[in-house]
């Protein structure tokens, strides 16, 4: 079974909790155009400043996946705890 890895960008200041929202949009259209294995996005609120926007990708997709959309960082994907 191939690994899940979450594709994280990383959004920092007043507007960042509506720009991670807009950017999973973005991430939502990519999944459909590209047809994605994994259809798994999201994105989470750490405070006022600081807000993360995620794509779950396959790891056999994750460097094609990477090399176009460029996230800041990523990291093996629990779905027990995500």
């Amino acid at each position: 079974m191939d690994r899940k890895i979450k594709l994280i960008w990383d959004f920092r200041g007043p507007a960042a909790a509506k720009t991670a929202e807009h950017h999973e949009k973005h991430l939502k259209e990519f999944i459909a155009a590209e047809s994605t294995s994994l259809n798994i996005t999201g994105h989470t609120h750490f405070g006022e400043f600081h807000s993360i926007a995620y794509m779950v990708v396959a790891e056999n997709e994750m460097i094609a996946v990477r090399d176009a959309l460029k996230p800041h960082r990523g990291e093996v994907f629990d779905d027990k705890i995500s």
